[in-house]
């Protein structure tokens, strides 16, 4: 077992090296890493060995887009989704407890950000690791940046609750929040359930509310539609089964 010392707050072993805890994002559709990721990425992606991921089979599969020359074999991999126990994460680092870099893969998007990753961050960071974003796709805030609506102040909701009662109270809760802060309200469906939220929506909600639906984003079916829900009753759509963000605003 490596000998560490706290340096400078951070964890540092006998060789005097500094682990680092890469995030790296993912791209949000099937798109080449390069079209939407910064060389620095590739290369973070090239050099490190062991990978805390959501989805093993995903993240293999977006290592060989961003260079076939990497030998999956040689890589460790080590799932953390929503059923991991929070107790587990900290045996996840034990990489970089020897000094090797690790980094964070989610199965879409940003890692940590509406990521069971976080987990891995906050615990990198009790143990005094380097910690270390990497610029990426963001369905939040790339679909915040082409509504239209009010970028200052913003709240991602992650999915509505299922049940009808409890339901109706969030989306009361966001209006309200909308109409007294002038906040954009951001949150998110299984796709399959897609249209019947539109519908939803449509029928539950002001009809001068505007409703931005941003789907595929960065893909090369990418589709931003922002109408008021009394429009949005009238148009024809169909966004069943395909990855979507919404976003409800005045």
């Amino acid at each position: 077992m490596p000998i560490f010392a706290i340096v400078n707050n951070k964890a540092e072993n006998t060789s005097g090296r500094h682990a680092t805890l890469y995030l790296l994002p993912v791209p949000l559709s099937d798109v080449a890493p390069a079209s939407v990721m910064p060389e620095h990425n590739i290369n973070v992606a090239r050099s490190v060995k062991h990978f805390i991921v959501e989805n093993v089979r995903s993240a293999r599969r977006f290592l060989k887009r961003c260079d076939r020359s990497i030998e999956i074999s040689e890589l460790s991999f080590t799932v953390l989704d929503e059923h991991t126990d929070p107790a587990d994460v900290p045996d996840m680092l034990s990489p970089l407890a020897e000094g090797m870099d690790m980094a964070v893969i989610s199965e879409a998007g940003c890692p940590a950000v509406a990521d069971p990753g976080a987990l891995a961050v906050e615990a990198a960071l009790r143990r005094g690791f380097d910690v270390q974003p990497l610029i990426g796709p963001s369905s939040i805030l790339l679909s915040l940046m082409a509504s239209g609506f009010n970028g200052q102040k913003f709240a991602f909701e992650g999915y509505l609750p299922h049940d009808s009662g409890t339901r109706q109270r969030r989306l009361k809760e966001m209006t309200g929040r909308i109409t007294r802060e002038d906040q954009t309200q951001i949150f998110i469906e299984t796709p399959y359930r897609n249209n019947r939220l539109i519908a939803e929506l449509a029928k539950t909600l002001p009809g001068s509310m505007r409703l931005c639906v941003c789907s595929d984003l960065t893909g090369p079916d990418q589709k931003i539609a922002c109408r008021s829900l009394a429009e949005w009753a009238r148009a024809s759509y169909n966004f069943d089964k395909i990855p979507a963000i919404f976003l409800l605003y005045k």
